[in-house]
């Protein structure tokens, strides 16, 4: 089951990787205990019993009672069983029809999950991005922060440990408006309360952070794989592919962002870029300056020194080299009529005016171009609203984007991109471990009709992970898949149990019927014994809390599901397939 899973690629091959070697290397160690070591301790350990005594006679004498009251509730209830599966086989069209019920509803509960690719994990920190209007100074900047500050030092302290900010740079790129903050929450050991986790601070943030008039504050934590992304949620680049240009985007980007803000299955929708800026834009004649013998090259380093800086030479001071640089003065290099004051050599060494040769004009555009796989691109992120999954979050936003512009395209990054590849893995994963199990049963048995019976058994192990994980409001994401695979081979185990037992009896000359009834009768307490030993092995996943929680739950919600259905239907549906 697990073999398959360490050959993917990507981000999700690696976390399938992990789980894949370690429990191959664990069950690979346990095979060999159980066929070296195990018959040496039941020789050692073990004592016969003597004929006409039970089980529940031998060992310590106070425990007497509770093997005798074990043994006759046990006895009772592997009674009742038989009765269940005798009469499975004596109405077996009944059955069939139950059994595809079963699997139908599988099917529908599972498209129905919603999707995700790692579950949000609490990582004691929460993350803030303030972004002004365009052309705010660095002190406005700053006493946004404060408040940002202020606040979770102030109102959070239950929750929040420290908190420093930066002004001048954030996620949205360097700027004198866009600044971010960082939370440091306490251990977790400190917030043993609900409110206290990092999601309902976040919440709480938001909302009152979102007051500010002056800018726009975003609280988010960071994801659950830190070098996949900046924040939890979804990442989307919004790109030009139709050549539309730098305006039309910025008005499709504002589209969608006031569509999202009136949805219902997003929020915190953000731009991740800088709003456009008001520019000088110099207009050069080339006809004008040619005409009057100045170079191009002159035209461009003349305003570049002047207005940004030139490096020049170095001297000598104090037995140390210094770097030289030239630009105007500071009075003459302020305003837009300054332009006037250059001069420009030409080819003939005379000075030329900028002023003849140049106009210059108001404009706006964007401080920070972007990029995304050749095409002018705007970058957005958000989070699902509360209820929804990352997934339907991802869904809402493909559908809001159908609305734009013909020409205006998108495309998934970060998380994204690595939950969209997750989801087209999963039915090929699926698939090879299916087909895995199937060609070694077939080997095991020399059969093909004996391992089609097996793999009948799978989708009644499934249904109790799909519920189990529906119940909890838990997504399809890849830790859920690796707990399905886990509850597909216990799956087959516990019908490998039955059916080889009955195949040996059917071989010493036993009729089908009987031999099935007996191999539902002696398997039955290690199918119980295997299953509740597991059960309760990661039943601390399922109730796990704290920091690696929301994977641990993940996997153990879909375990535990699969364990308890397995149990109770594959025990009454394999003797019927075989």
């Amino acid at each position: 089951v697990f073999g398959p899973m360490a050959f993917f690629a990507g981000s999700t091959g690696v976390i399938y990787r992990q789980f894949s070697v370690t429990i191959i290397a664990a069950m690979l160690l346990s095979v060999l205990v159980a066929l070296i070591l195990t018959p040496v301790l039941c020789a050692s350990l073990l004592k016969p019993v003597q004929k006409g005594h039970e089980a529940a006679e031998q060992g310590i004498w106070f425990l007497r009672p509770f093997f005798r009251w074990f043994d006759h509730l046990f006895f009772s209830a592997r009674k009742t069983y038989l009765s269940f599966v005798g009469h499975s086989l004596a109405k077996r069209f009944r059955y069939v029809v139950v059994f595809l019920v079963i699997v139908g509803a599988m099917g529908f509960l599972f498209l129905r999950m919603p999707t995700a690719y790692l579950p949000d994990e609490d990582q004691g920190i929460l993350l803030t991005q303030a972004m002004l209007p365009a052309n705010s100074t660095l002190e406005q900047t700053k006493a946004v922060l404060r408040e940002v500050e202020d606040y979770f030092m102030t109102q959070e302290t239950n929750a929040v440990e420290a908190a420093f900010t930066i002004s001048g740079i954030g996620m949205a790129g360097r700027g004198q408006n866009v600044g971010m903050a960082f939370a440091k929450l306490k251990d977790w050991d400190l917030r043993d309360r609900p409110e206290l986790k990092v999601g309902p601070v976040a919440q709480r943030a938001m909302m009152r952070l979102s007051q500010l008039r002056n800018a726009m504050v975003f609280v988010f934590s960071p994801p659950a794989v830190i070098e996949l992304g900046q924040g939890k949620g979804f990442d989307l680049q919004l790109l030009d592919q139709g050549g539309l240009g730098h305006a039309k985007l910025m008005e499709a980007r504002n589209m969608l962002l006031g569509m999202a803000a009136q949805s219902k299955v997003v929020t915190k929708v953000r731009p991740m870029g800088q709003e456009d800026v008001p520019e000088y834009r110099i207009d050069v004649d080339w006809d004008r300056a040619g005409a009057l013998g100045v170079p191009i090259s002159s035209i461009h380093n003349t305003i570049s020194a002047a207005f940004g800086s030139a490096y020049v030479n170095d001297f000598m001071q104090g037995g140390r080299i210094k770097r030289v640089y030239a630009q105007a003065d500071a009075p003459y290099r302020m305003l837009p009529h300054d332009l006037e004051k250059l001069y420009v050599r030409n080819h003939v060494g005379k000075m030329v005016p900028y002023s003849s040769f140049a106009t210059g004009r108001w404009t706006s555009g964007s401080p920070r171009l972007e990029r995304f796989n050749g095409f002018p691109s705007i970058n957005i992120m958000g989070e699902p609203a509360p209820g929804c999954s990352s997934g339907e979050a991802m869904q809402e936003m493909e559908n809001l984007i159908k609305q734009l512009p013909q020409g205006i395209g998108y495309d998934w990054t970060g998380l994204s991109y690595q939950e969209r590849q997750a989801g087209g893995q999963s039915a090929p994963l699926y698939a090879f471990s299916i087909f895995v199990i199937f060609l070694c049963l077939a080997a095991l048995y020399e059969s093909w009709p004996i391992p089609i019976s097996i793999l009948l058994a799978l989708p009644l192990g499934a249904i109790g992970g799909v519920i189990a994980s529906s119940l909890r409001g838990l997504p399809n994401d890849v830790y859920f898949q690796i707990g399905l695979l886990t509850t597909l081979g216990l799956t087959t185990k516990n019908a490998i149990l039955i059916v080889q037992f009955a195949k040996a009896r059917v071989e010493d000359g036993m009729g089908l019927v009987e031999a099935t009834l007996e191999g539902a009768r002696l398997r039955l307490r290690p199918i119980v014994m295997t299953s509740l030993a597991f059960g309760f092995g990661v039943l601390p996943l399922a109730l796990a809390s704290g920091a690696g929680a929301g994977a641990q739950r993940a996997i153990g919600t879909a375990v535990v599901g699969g364990v308890v259905t397995s149990t109770f239907l594959v025990t009454l549906f394999a003797p019927l397939f075989y």
